[in-house]
């Protein structure tokens, strides 16, 4: 016998699993018996899953004595999410795992509101799925709609229940229901998925604010100041205005929790292997009720490390690594999107096939109101250039406005390359949307502006902010002619670079920053409900009319959609960036299945031309069209006006 041959190792993974799976089997025996092909692709997708999924809970909870108990458990948790899913969307995992390119194709379009402000209740809701199709959206983001406090509940990102939907909007059978008919329309339902925390009156929350040990573990709770004093050293305020620190003291349990955004929001203890099963079987409830894809809120915070910013630390990807995992046995279908407001490098580690899927792009969102302001499109070029690129399978969610403020979330080492000093420049912007800088179009408010380091976001309506508030109220149609080409411009920006487009709903037909949130006593201290409105269907009814500022709106936006729907190139492909000649002038080259367009943005008041020669040199011939107006151009150098869009084709 050879004793020094080497040692065959089994990976821990594999025996683990033959270890669970007979003990799978039978608990699920009957079901098994009763449905052999569909527990035959359940135990397919565990196989094909598992080791990536065991991999990533090891070194988060491997350490623990129960690590096994938990891991079993989780394997009920995905078997029983599994065995409730229906037939109809385990139809669509197959679908889906066939054509995991689906969300890349020109054809799609997103819309994102709140479902009271915009149609009074989940029932309103899908009364609009004929306007939904008119518009052209294939995704439909509905904002948090699930139970939360009454008063103060940070628009509903405090969430009290997962699994009920606020009464006033509907239930969660009426949720159900609208997915399915949505689906059936061609529209793929999105809903936030807020893991970060909890409300303070979630059921978990209330047990712990009773003591209960269990539920004390499934938060960050401290007797005393000593580690949130630690933890603060290295933490940044996120909300200073109204929350000092990260940390509230509440009298009736006589303990400091960690609250990071607001004292509402009870930040959720990952280190506990307990919450990452309890959330997995959340977000497959939610999966199981018809959402396509989840908004997943806040990544960047979710795991908490003494001496660090407890901001995009590795342990936050390998949890939605492993919920990706998670996913992939029991919904395949369901795709994340992240919720990254941070440094452009850190926002793109979220983004991959094994993580999220898609992604939000703040960047390009910051930096379209950047060249807005100073007509300068330097930023967004290299932008566009070094940080638009994903991995395969993998899309850029691209948009003008949300529901949330503007940060300007631009790289500091981008702007030194082009002299620009960060610091001073956001000061500039702060005060450009503010209308506090001279000559000014924007009408924006300041939110959660900070006197000790001069940091500052911006709220607002896309209208108000491209300038129509001004021009309305005190200026000429020249100028309200001008707001108007902002807007459109800036969205046909996003309808072109690749990726969903997504539109902040009432946008489309020019929505105005509405003040009176400040006569609500749970709002006033918020700003970003000024660009919260509910919807005037009165003025939306005008849309078809090109004589109002609702039709001029959503007639010109209505363009831009069916250009992209109807022009190939535009699909999931290459953006190549391309130098214009001019600082003014955006330009890239779009390409896809053999097809090309050239896309140029006058970012100016100002006529720009670009030179003929340089239009051929990115593959034009003398011969072109522009797919916004239809017109064939003449021969010879291109001549932009002021915030004009073209999207260019060779003959």
């Amino acid at each position: 016998m050879d004793h020094h041959a080497p040692v065959t190792s089994i990976d821990p993974a594999a025996r683990s699993l033959e270890r669970l799976l007979p003990r799978l089997n039978e608990r699920y025996r009957e079901y098994a018996g009763a449905h052999p092909a569909e527990w035959r692709l359940f135990l397919s997708r565990l196989n094909a899953n598992f080791s990536r999924l065991f991999h990533l809970l090891l070194p988060l909870y491997g350490g623990q004595y129960d690590f096994f108990y938990h891991l079993e458990t989780l394997l009920y948790t995905l078997a029983d999410a599994w065995m409730a899913r229906s037939a109809e969307l385990k139809s669509l995992d197959s679908q889906r795992e066939a054509d995991p390119a689906w969300f890349q194709s020109n054809q799609m379009l997103g819309g994102v509101c709140y479902v009271d402000l915009y149609a009074g209740n989940l029932t309103g809701i899908r009364e609009k799925i004929p306007y939904f199709k008119e518009l052209g959206l294939t995704y439909l983001h509905l904002m948090p709609l699930f139970r939360a406090p009454e008063g103060e509940n940070d628009g509903g990102y405090a969430i009290s229940s997962y699994r009920e939907v606020d009464p006033r909007l509907g239930s969660m059978a009426e949720l159900a229901g609208l997915a399915q008919e949505l689906r059936a329309n061609g529209i793929s339902l999105v809903v936030d998925f807020v893991f970060n925390h909890t409300s303070n009156e979630h059921a978990w929350a209330l047990q712990a604010r009773a003591g209960d040990p269990e539920y004390l573990d499934y938060y960050f709770t401290f007797a005393d100041r000593a580690m949130p004093d630690a933890y603060e050293r290295t933490l940044r305020e996120i909300f200073p205005d109204e929350h000092p620190g990260a940390f509230t003291y509440f009298e009736d349990m006589q303990r400091w929790v960690w609250t990071t955004f607001h004292s509402y929001q009870w930040d959720l203890n990952y280190r506990n292997p307990a919450v990452f099963n309890a959330m997995a079987g959340e977000l497959l409830a939610l999966a199981n009720a018809g959402v396509e894809v989840l908004r997943l809120d806040a990544v960047a915070f979710i795991w908490k490390q003494l001496g660090t910013s407890c901001e995009n630390l590795p342990e936050a990807h390998q949890i939605i690594q492993a919920f990706n995992a998670a996913a992939r046995i029991a919904a395949p279908a369901l795709l994340f999107k992240s919720e990254a407001i941070v440094h452009p490098d850190d926002v793109v580690r979220y983004i991959s096939t094994e993580e999220c899927q898609i992604s939000y792009n703040p960047l390009l969102m910051a930096l379209l109101w950047e060249s807005l302001a100073t007509r300068d499109v330097r930023l967004l070029d290299i932008s566009l250039r070094e940080r638009y690129k994903l991995k395969p399978g993998c899309a850029w969610v691209n948009y003008v406005r949300v529901h949330d403020d503007i940060g300007w979330t631009f790289s500091d080492e981008d702007a030194a390359r082009l002299g620009i000093d960060a610091y001073g420049h956001r000061r500039f912007l702060n005060d450009f949307y503010t209308g506090r800088f001279a000559g000014s179009f924007a009408r924006g408010l300041p939110f959660q502006e900070n006197p000790k380091t001069g940091d500052c976001r911006i709220s607002g309506t896309c209208a108000s902010l491209a300038g129509l508030e001004k021009a309305l109220n005190e200026e000429t149609e020249r100028e309200v002619e001008l707001a108007v080409r902002r807007i459109l411009l800036i969205h046909a920006v996003i309808l072109t670079t690749g990726g969903i487009p997504l539109l902040y709903l009432g946008d489309e037909f020019g929505t105005l920053n509405d003040y009176s949130y400040r006569n609500d006593p749970r709002k006033m201290n918020d700003s970003r409900w000024v660009h919260r409105p509910a919807a005037d269907w009165q003025r939306m009814r005008r849309r078809s009319d090109p004589q109002t500022i609702e039709g001029r709106v959503y007639q010109g936006l209505r363009r831009l959609i069916m250009l992209r729907k109807n022009c190939p190139a535009l699909a999931d492909g290459l953006l190549h960036g391309m130098d214009t000649g001019s600082s003014h002038v955006l330009g890239y080259l779009r390409v896809h299945a053999g097809g090309q367009a050239l896309v140029l943005a006058n970012f100016s008041e100002q006529e720009q031309v670009i030179p003929a020669n340089l239009l051929r040199l990115y593959g034009l011939s003398y011969h072109f069209t522009d797919l916004v107006t239809g017109a064939e151009l003449p021969p010879g150098d291109l001549t932009l006006d002021a915030f004009q869009f073209v999207c260019l084709i060779g003959e």
